[in-house]
């Protein structure tokens, strides 16, 4: 394990611009206070409610009161409030060095997104391929400049083991037959492929995946209230332990996807997956499938397109 404490490991941000999905509670909303008291030029708290961005907002400004945070209003699991999301970034910004896919949904009921996909992977994969996708284009700019670091992190998860038989299910009907943890890892799956296959086609953009540890957040809310996959939670455990205390809070929890975020450049493998803090880690043998990235890309490319992107 690396040793990183953000206080004092992560270099100055001057200069840049950070996006972080999910940016209103748990990991994501911790990320963030890390990066703001290191004086980026703005963050973009990527969110779906207005009122839980602004809170969010006001409780890190309230430890770092000069940082420069703005809400991104954004719905994963609509491509059109993606894409209106980008123009309204856009519009205000020529550079991005820094995207954090954060967001996500786990143990989720059965149901489709608004494109018609399993709302676990439609939100945890096909939102987050939408959108880094519409974002390329300035990552891709940002990167071109002297000195340039431009990053993707792609937050996933060592639940990438439970992903089905044959690793990704196309047929998004079909998953409804799959127990939601198959569902669930299906999409974290999903994460690691797409960081894998984005490093491999655009090498001047740093990108990684990372599993951030078993911690309790709010992501963890369907799973209270019903024994089926409390017990499943139960037994997510007994293979993959909850790391030592200080990563059983968001604090610890939000470490991994901050160093990857600012690590020396040199000190990450593009394309890698990273288990806490700084760990390098092979991964199912479906996340090292190079040609099952590069299906799960192409379909994605498919489906995307189909719907004019």
């Amino acid at each position: 394990m690396v040793a990183f404490t953000p206080a004092t490991d992560i270099p100055a941000l001057t200069g840049k611009v950070v996006l972080v999905t999910g940016g209103n509670a748990g990991l994501g909303k911790q990320t963030i206070a890390y990066l703001a008291a290191h004086s980026p030029t703005r963050i973009y708290l990527a969110a779906r409610t207005a009122s839980k961005a602004t809170s969010a907002i006001n409780d890190i400004k309230a430890s770092v009161p000069s940082a420069e945070i703005e809400h991104l209003s954004v719905d994963l699991t609509s491509f059109s409030s993606i894409t209106e999301a980008v123009r309204s970034f856009t519009a205000k910004e020529k550079r991005l060095d820094l995207l954090i896919n954060n967001a996500g949904v786990m143990a989720m009921p059965y149901s489709l997104t608004e494109e018609g996909y399993e709302i676990q992977f439609g939100t945890n994969h096909m939102g987050h391929a939408l959108l880094t996708k519409l974002l390329l284009p300035v990552l891709l700019e940002t990167a071109k400049e002297p000195n340039a670091d431009v990053r993707i992190v792609n937050l996933t998860s060592m639940g990438h083991y439970m992903a089905p038989s044959g690793g990704i299910i196309w047929d998004q009907k079909a998953l409804e037959k799959q127990g939601t943890w198959r569902r669930y890892g299906q999409s974290k799956l999903a994460n690691i492929l797409f960081a894998r296959e984005l490093a491999a086609r655009y090498p001047s953009i740093t990108s990684v995946s990372i599993h951030p540890g078993v911690i309790i957040t709010d992501l963890y809310a369907s799973v209270a209230s019903n024994p089926f996959l409390r017990f499943g939670m139960w037994i997510y455990g007994l293979f993959f332990p909850v790391l030592p205390g200080h990563f059983k809070d968001t604090k610890g929890g939000a470490l991994n996807q901050t160093w990857a975020a600012t690590v020396r450049k040199e000190e990450l493998e593009n394309g890698a997956f990273y288990n806490p803090v700084g760990r390098k880690s092979a991964g199912s043998g479906y996340a090292q499938d190079a040609g099952l990235a590069k299906k799960l890309w192409e379909w994605t490319e498919g489906e995307l397109g189909k719907h004019g992107y």
